[in-house]
């Protein structure tokens, strides 16, 4: 396994493990549910193999996949790096909003804290920007949570590039969490570019396009009435058709080195910056040990010439959510 730096000093495996599928009857489902006992042993053997990033939230559950990945790390706990989330509230098991209010905040450092069983988490994201408190409230909360021992790191999450600046001017930002992808490239004009000169890791979350770049859903019509991706524009029936053209410039990449369309999309992204460490989501160990190999493969000029033709910014068919999920980035 290859390692890199997100900011001031955190050192991950150069490809973490986006915990959030694991869970059993979740409230985020893409594809078959998930079985917890593959879902440990997935951790298990992703440790094994040298990846130390493991990334989970309060949100996805709720509370239940903290609970898993606690019980997974559980006596592997030393050198891992630890990210979980908070800045949602949650009413009856849904979220029903955003909350980073100070107060808020302790309160879910505790629950987590105690859901994970540790004693500190490495990397704490408030999940999405609060309009109703100020960042610098938060990160100031979130400072002195470091200087109480209880986080290591401060992150952001789909936050946008003058609340980034806010943030960075209060106490130091070490990763910004937000939506990365071959189809999905909005952050790269300004975000990114702001990232690099403050010295702020980047996490890509669905950086496999929720599954759809791996080329394993193969219409609209495959996927379960249970299934979270019924909501993704993306995955429409007017959308699907379009959007497998990328995928096909994906496969035959793929084909040509030997490997699996999902490699692909990752070895792109790592190719983007050594400060981006991407987390695919995984639940079984199959998938894992594909998506980890993605750290061997280097693509070639005409390789990132390909792509960039096949899914240049801003052209994928869709929006990446729907009009909830919208008004909550990059405020």
């Amino acid at each position: 396994m290859k390692y890199r730096n997100l900011g001031n000093g955190l050192k991950t495996s150069a490809l973490g493990i986006g915990c959030m599928p694991m869970i059993k009857g979740g409230n985020i489902v893409y594809g078959l549910d998930a079985d917890p006992d593959e879902a440990a042993k997935t951790i298990d053997e992703a440790i094994d193999m040298g990846v130390t990033f493991f990334d989970t939230a309060e949100v996805y559950g709720p509370f239940s996949n903290e609970i898993l990945v606690g019980e997974a790390i559980r006596g592997k706990r030393d050198k891992l790096v630890i990210a979980t989330k908070f800045g949602f509230e949650i009413q009856g098991g849904k979220p029903v909003g955003a909350n980073s209010n100070p107060a808020h905040i302790r309160k879910s450092i505790e629950g987590s804290l105690q859901r994970l069983g540790v004693d500190h988490i490495d990397l704490y994201y408030q999940h999405r920007v609060d309009p109703s408190t100020p960042i610098e409230d938060v990160v100031g909360t979130l400072a002195d949570l470091i200087k109480e021992g209880k986080i290591g790191h401060i992150g952001l999450s789909e936050a946008g590039p003058e609340t980034i600046k806010r943030a960075a001017a209060t106490a130091p930002i070490t990763a910004l969490q937000s939506e990365y992808s071959i189809w999905e490239r909005d952050i790269e004009q300004d975000i990114l570019p702001l990232c690099k000169e403050l010295g702020i890791g980047f996490v890509p979350y669905s950086p496999l396009g929720r599954g759809f770049l791996t080329g394993q859903v193969k219409s609209h019509d495959e996927l379960d009435r249970d299934d979270w991706r019924l909501n993704d524009p993306r995955f429409s029936k007017e959308n699907f058709a379009n959007n497998m053209k990328i995928v096909d410039v994906i496969t035959a990449i793929a084909a040509a080195h030997g490997a699996s369309p999902a490699q692909i999309s990752l070895a792109w992204l790592l190719a983007q910056g050594d400060n981006i460490v991407p987390i695919p989501g995984s639940k079984r160990r199959l998938t894992m040990r594909d998506s980890m190999g993605a750290s061997d493969i280097i693509l070639s000029q005409a390789d990132l010439a390909a792509i960039d033709a096949a899914a240049p910014a801003g052209q994928t068919s869709g929006p990446r959510y729907g009009e909830l999920g919208m008004s909550m980035v990059r405020l």
